[in-house]
């Protein structure tokens, strides 16, 4: 078996040329050939032109008697036949020699000897024949001339011919070289040129026929090879767009989904509306023809259902609460993923309810936090269902987030419960501290009363009345005190209006005018320290209503280095050193405490007769960088940009 032979577009166009290339070749070269016979005739016609006349030179010559330049003449007659019998190396001149022209030769050589016999060797004396020995002699030279001259002829005719087959042959090889050009070459690149333009109007089926075994064969193979490559990646690029757009908005509805969960999650404020809300979201987002949330006890043994969506009330009547175990819902065991269980394929007696729903399948979700379950979701389907790996991840994500939601409710409530618990603490420690004190000595009074009745003791009962009255007013201006106190609000920005503030309460309520100092610039409390401080200078101002007997009192506030807060007046004063005002005066405890919580600290200085001073130091901050950023985040964003 023998290989098909492959002829290229090169070989293909010289095995079309040669012949064409040939032909003009070889008549080329015979147009040059009889050109240059053509040439050597028309030398010899010149030539043989020269003869003639130089025959009638030596005519005259001779007619004349001027023999001097008869030699001459003879010599160069004798030349030009030489020249004409044996051509001229020199140039292109040679007799085209047949029978006629050598006849007509050999007759001017014979005429010639003949003529030169009689008129030139000898010496005549008659004349009268010259003439007409010179015309014959010139007649044979004249019929030498004419029959080269028709060999001339006879070659120009075939020069003509020549020329015209040359012209010919090119028209011939133009036309076949135009035609085989379009066959070879403008055809193939029409085709190609075609089939590239509808590749880039986007249709990747264009192909080109493979018609030749040449380069454009070769080219054709390699652009269908190429078109194929481009309508299969074009097709990958279609099919990687769909996945990669089907990829994308699933990542946006999921997205969405944590999202929406989040934002429910954030702005749901009890547990019933969070889980009511999660239920709908969640049946919207799985598509699931019912949910329901179970919510498990802390041993794990009873699940309590807290929301659901889309089951029928018996179920929901039936299933409220559940003992883990009893079904496949509320079964969830720590560290195990999302389960499906197919619920036609089970025994009615394991999924009651479920089946009798027209349920199929049933699609647990654990809710975890910190690896501790809390509880599970469930999703109902009425047609058979299989969550893939990603929407199984959004699920356990959703209920994440629903775990802490519920979670974040449950410490903010524990807050609520805690802040409300200190909140009573404080006030029982305050009206322990104050108005339980007054009541149990108006007590002791109230049965010192009664001594005296029994006894009729007309003094006593005074003395003890006055008593029971100083202690009921006491006791109303601690009431009075208190509301004050519970009531103060501070100012976030600065301590000094709610400082003058106080004052004035103060005034109007004792009649002892008050005086308030501040000096330096310092940064702004916080507010928790503003309300402790406020309430240690209230309860300041307390004791000196109550106890000083003051006619003036003055608050001096110092900024720089450290807050300092003074309280002093002009009464009475009392000894520090006699520790009887721990009993007496309950209000130094409160004080106290109340530094203590802030890590300040308090000075008590009194003389008898010169009255009392209370001093309050604030603790300097061990990192004034970090503890002036934490009191800028917490005033206002006028306050803390005017002093940055």
């Amino acid at each position: 078996m023998t290989d098909k032979r492959h002829w290229s577009l090169g070989a293909k166009l010289l095995m079309l040329g040669t012949p064409f290339l040939m032909l003009v070749f070889l008549a080329t070269a015979a147009t040059l050939w009889v050109s240059w016979q053509l040439d050597g005739g028309a030398a010899a016609v010149n030539e043989a032109g020269r003869m003639r006349m130089q025959s009638y030179r030596m005519s005259l010559s001779i007619g004349i008697g001027d023999l001097g330049q008869l030699p001459q003449q003879t010599t160069e007659f004798n030349h030009s036949l030489s020249i004409l019998k044996l051509g001229d190396p020199e140039r292109p001149l040679f007799v085209p020699w047949d029978d006629e022209t050598t006849q007509r030769f050999a007759l001017v050589e014979t005429d010639w000897a003949h003529y030169q016999s009689r008129w030139i060797q000898d010496d005549p004396k008659v004349f009268t024949e010259l003439r007409s020995d010179t015309v014959s002699f010139a007649s044979d030279i004249d019929q030498f001339v004419h029959a080269i001259e028709v060999h001339i002829e006879h070659w120009t005719a075939i020069l003509h011919l020549l020329q015209m087959s040359v012209l010919g042959s090119v028209i011939v090889g133009a036309v076949a070289l135009l035609y085989t050009g379009y066959m070879f070459v403008l055809e193939p690149v029409g085709q190609l040129k075609q089939a590239i333009q509808k590749v880039q109007a986007g249709n990747f089926e264009a192909r080109v026929d493979r018609v030749t075994s040449d380069e454009f064969g070769t080219l054709a193979d390699g652009f269908n090879t190429m078109a194929e490559q481009l309508q299969s990646m074009y097709r990958n690029l279609e099919s990687k767009v769909s996945e990669k757009t089907w990829l994308l908005q699933e990542k946006t509805e999921r997205l969405e989904s944590l999202y929406e969960v989040t934002a429910l999650v954030n702005k749901a404020t009890s547990l019933d509306a969070l889980a009511q809300e999660f239920v709908k979201s969640l049946a919207k987002i799985s598509r699931a023809d019912g949910v329901a949330l179970r919510w498990c006890s802390q041993g794990g043994q009873r699940y309590l259902m807290l929301a659901a969506h889309g089951l029928p009330p018996s179920m929901v009547d039936a299933e409220q609460c559940i003992f883990s175990g009893d079904c496949y819902c509320g079964a969830t065991v720590a560290g195990v993923a999302t389960s499906v269980v197919l619920i036609q394929d089970l025994s009615p007696a394991q999924l009651p309810h479920c089946a009798k729903a027209g349920f199929e399948t049933l699609v647990t979700l654990p809710v975890c936090l910190h690896g501790q379950v809390m509880g599970e979701v469930d999703l109902f389907f009425h047609a058979r269902s299989n969550p893939t790996p990603a929407e199984r991840s959004l699920f356990e994500a959703l209920c994440n987030h629903l775990a802490g939601g519920m979670e974040n409710l449950r410490l903010h409530a524990l807050e609520r419960e805690a802040a409300v618990s200190q909140e009573r603490h404080l006030l029982a420690r305050e009206l322990h501290d104050s108005i339980a004190q007054s009541l149990a000595f108006l007590k002791i009074q109230v049965q010192l009363m009664r001594d005296a009745v029994k006894t009729s003791n007309s003094g006593q009962i005074a003395k003890v009345l006055e008593e029971i009255d100083m202690g009921v007013k006491e006791s109303y201006g601690d009431v009075r005190e208190l509301l004050l106190h519970f009531r103060t609000r501070t100012n976030a920005e600065d301590i000094e209006p709610a400082l003058a503030t106080t004052l004035q309460k103060f005034e109007l309520q004792s009649g002892i005018k008050s005086t308030l100092s501040m000096q330096g610039q310092g940064m702004p409390l916080t507010p928790d320290v503003q309300i402790h401080v406020l309430h240690i200078i209230q309860e300041a101002l307390s004791n000196v209503r109550k106890h000083a007997h003051a006619s003036q009192a003055w608050l001096d506030v110092q900024q720089q280095p450290t807050w300092r807060f003074e309280v002093r007046d002009d009464g009475v004063g009392f000894n520090p050193d006699e520790g009887q005002h721990d009993q007496t005066h309950v209000g130094l405890r409160i004080m106290t405490e109340r530094a203590q919580r802030i890590g300040a600290h308090i000075d008590i200085l009194s003389t008898p007769s010169r009255g009392s001073s209370v001093v309050l130091t604030l603790p300097t901050p061990s990192h004034p960088s970090t503890s002036n950023a934490a009191r800028l985040n917490q005033m206002s964003p006028a306050t803390a940009a005017h002093l940055t």
